[in-house]
């Protein structure tokens, strides 16, 4: 009498092509989900990285105006070279002295600030003085004497 191992031959322990194939397809949709997201948090961490070195910028302006009774023409005249998580010079302008028609603007178009503008050009590197300009909506802004810090759309 024969064995029933002899009529059936050995099974092969690897990995078949539609095995593979399902496995990538895995990984596939799970990429499709993963990168996008983490685009989006790397983008949250640059904005809040922006405002974090905004307000501290700030601090070391009042710092400055505290000793010289005035707002520094330049942050190279304060000592500060910074750059934006987007690799641009942060923007500022001493409101003191400046045209209005220089000055960033809200959305009734008065001055956001009424010591100095310092602000991030965001994401796209893009601005307009008003906020409402569709450049300007991604620039991470101070406004109101430094009481709010963060996206221009959000103001």
């Amino acid at each position: 009498m024969q064995h029933v191992s002899e009529y059936y031959p050995p099974r092969q322990h690897g990995v078949t092509l539609l095995e593979l194939m399902v496995v990538l397809v895995a990984i596939g949709i799970l990429g499709a989900f993963a990168i996008p997201a983490f685009g989006g948090y790397i983008e949250r961490s640059r904005t809040a990285r922006a405002v974090g070195d905004i307000g501290t910028i700030s601090l070391t302006l009042y710092r400055w105006q505290l000793g010289t009774q005035m707002f520094p023409a330049t942050l190279a005249e304060a000592g500060i070279v910074a750059t934006d998580p987007w690799g641009r010079p942060y923007e500022y302008t001493r409101v003191e002295g400046t045209p209005d028609h220089l000055l960033r603007k809200d959305h009734n178009l008065h001055p956001i600030n009424t010591d100095f503008d310092l602000y991030s050009r965001g994401p796209d590197g893009n601005t307009q003085k008003p906020l409402t300009a569709g450049p300007s909506r991604d620039d991470i802004i101070r406004a109101n004497n430094g009481t709010y810090i963060g996206v221009a759309a959000n103001y």
